[in-house]
């Protein structure tokens, strides 16, 4: 029994099996949380879109340089171990860096009550405001500290007749507020300080704005009834000694244009930028690695990547769940557990890569004239849009689903959950989706072909938008997920497997990175910037727009795919349908694979 089950084990891909998992399982905690836990830095949707616009293109520069590298000086392994290094690094850096700066600004309006009016701040909700007005808040008191600058003289009357502040209407005082009276000055420049007291329980929300009532108010240990004669009102910087009331407060210093003069923006987008490169590049090399140690049996390569989907679905969900478990009681979430999480398992990888026997033994004599003597033929060149036009729906999947899930959460007990919504969707899109689809696709690209797979795959990306933009309950997105099976786990297996059965000798980590960086440089590029701009009319707008696209493009690809011409006649047998196969022609293996 023991010898049977050896002979099973191919002890030689363990350790690359290995690498799968772990590298998922160390990018999970942080890859589907990075645009929310941007959301939370107080960067928006249309600054978020643009970065993962630029990320993208990154990784299309860095996959074909470093691939080629590898190749040329036969470093697939050492640059392999290198960018694990780097995405660890990078990412863990990204837990330092510190929210957007925020200015707390509101207006204090006397009359014969005075409050506190916060207005357009998108802290502003109902569950906010719920909490303010619970039972618990009944004799709930908080303080606040309150610089207001009076734009009138009327401000500074009522200071001094209403309020009996003496310090403003003394005679000989050498207040510069008195100076301003007596001369009948409308500008006061000197900043009026004091502290407010302010009642939780009687918050109340009007038309996008909430208002605060303020019970007393002291200055220097002068306690004084804030009554006006007359209704006044000021700007005021304040600060209160509550978390829940500042963040509802604060507003961003800077808008979508202006928030590049800030170091966090450039710290933050440097950082995803060296964790995206050193992802791309560990993700293209691996898969050269893992096609060399398969050989002739290309077809296989869904048996080893489906435990990089057992990683990332384990993970993903383990992450969310720690977030809201370490969340509780918080105004914000927390996210520490998912960046140590991330590092251990990075760690981890790093340990196991290292076993990988993987020696590179061919080498390209003209790497650009084999790589560009690919594109002469037509259906390669379809196959290049392809991997574009899913690349496109990705970028809005990867960086925009997660925020369309938040938007449609309702009712207060959802902030103690979604963490974990989002982690279980992730684990129900590798579980339920990509870890069948990786297993059956060697078998299933035999039955239909490569060239049914795609269109397959921008037909199931059409259904599963239009569904996304008919959500109303967030937990009705989890049996959506299992159509990621169709649009990642057939989609990298159809997109990796073409590649190498094209690759010419020597060339395998440039091609792979030169396709992965087509998908991702161009095809996510786009995607997340077009994301990025229709998420500001909605999530189901955005979902909408771009499941009626690729419908489109699913009709497109199967016409065209209907009037290229076949090729009858192959010189050679392509790697994928003999064992002893011997690789020439790309254009002829291409063509006998798709008439088998």
């Amino acid at each position: 029994m023991s010898k049977m089950v050896h002979q099973k084990i191919n002890m030689q891909l363990l350790p690359m099996k290995g690498h799968f998992f772990l590298f998922s399982a160390g990018t999970a905690p942080i890859v589907p949380f990075i645009t929310v836990y941007a959301r939370q830095l107080g960067f928006s949707s249309v600054v978020v879109g643009t970065m993962y616009t630029i990320l993208p293109v990154c990784g299309m520069l860095a996959k074909p340089l470093f691939g080629a590298a590898a190749d040329h000086f036969r470093l697939q392994k050492f640059i392999f171990l290198l960018f694990q290094v780097v995405t660890l690094l990078a990412f863990f850096a990204i837990k330092f860096i510190p929210e957007l700066p925020n200015q707390s600004f509101a207006s204090l309006d006397c009359d014969s009550l005075t409050v506190i009016k916060a207005c357009n701040n998108a802290s502003i909700n109902q569950c906010t405001l719920d909490r303010f007005q619970s039972e618990e808040n009944d004799a709930s008191v908080v303080f606040c500290q309150l610089e207001c600058y009076a734009q009138n003289s009327s401000f500074v009357e009522e200071l001094c007749f209403q309020w009996k502040i003496q310090q403003y209407c003394e005679s000989g005082s050498s207040s510069v507020a008195e100076s301003h009276l007596l001369h009948g000055s409308t500008n006061l420049n000197v900043p009026v300080r004091f502290k407010a007291e302010v009642p939780l329980k009687h918050t109340v929300q009007n038309e996008g704005c909430l208002y605060f009532r303020v019970n007393a108010t002291y200055f220097d240990g002068t306690h004084a009834v804030p009554y006006c004669n007359k209704l006044t009102s000021v700007k005021c910087n304040i600060a209160c000694y509550d978390e829940t009331l500042n963040e509802v407060l604060k507003k961003p210093t800077g808008d979508d244009f202006s928030v590049s003069s800030f170091y966090q923006f450039w710290l933050f987008f440097l950082l995803l930028i060296l964790s995206w490169v050193g992802m791309a590049v560990v993700t293209s090399v691996g898969d050269a690695i893992c096609f060399g140690l398969l050989g002739d049996r290309p077809s296989d390569y869904g048996n080893q990547r489906l435990w990089g989907a057992v990683g990332w679905g384990i993970f993903s969900f383990a992450s969310g769940a720690l977030v809201d478990e370490f969340s509780v009681n918080k105004v914000n979430k927390d996210y520490s557990a998912m960046f140590y999480l991330m590092a251990i398992m990075i760690i981890l990888d790093f340990v196991v890569s290292l076993k990988i026997k993987h020696t590179q033994t061919k080498l390209s004599n003209s790497i650009v004239r084999d790589v560009g003597g690919l594109i002469c033929d037509v259906r390669i060149c379809v196959f290049l849009l392809w991997c574009i036009a899913v690349g496109i729906c990705t970028g809005l999947l990867w960086q925009f689903l997660f925020w369309h899930l938040e938007d449609l959460v309702e009712g207060c007990s959802a902030e103690k959950w979604i963490k974990t919504l989002e982690g279980l969707v992730s684990a129900v899109q590798c579980f339920g989706g990509e870890i069948p689809f990786f297993f059956l696709s060697g078998s299933l690209l035999q039955r239909i072909g490569h060239v049914n797979a795609m269109s397959l795959v921008l037909a199931a990306f059409g259904v599963r938008f239009m569904l996304y933009s008919y959500l109303t309950n967030p937990w009705w997105c989890l049996p959506i997920e299992l159509l990621q099976g169709v649009t990642f786990g057939l989609f990298y297996s159809t997109m990796a497997s073409y590649a190498s059965i094209i690759t010419p000798p020597g060339t395998d980590a440039t091609i792979q990175g030169l396709v992965g960086a087509i998908f991702e440089g161009v095809g996510v590029s786009v995607g997340s910037l077009l994301g990025g701009v229709l998420f500001k009319y909605g999530g189901a707008f955005a979902f909408r727009v771009y499941g009626i696209g690729a419908l489109i493009l699913f009709v497109i690809h199967v016409v065209v795919q209907h009037f290229i011409p076949r090729k009858t006649q192959y010189s050679v047998q392509p790697k994928d349908l003999v064992l002893t196969a011997h690789y020439t022609t790309p254009a002829d293996a291409v063509h006998m694979l798709e008439e088998q």
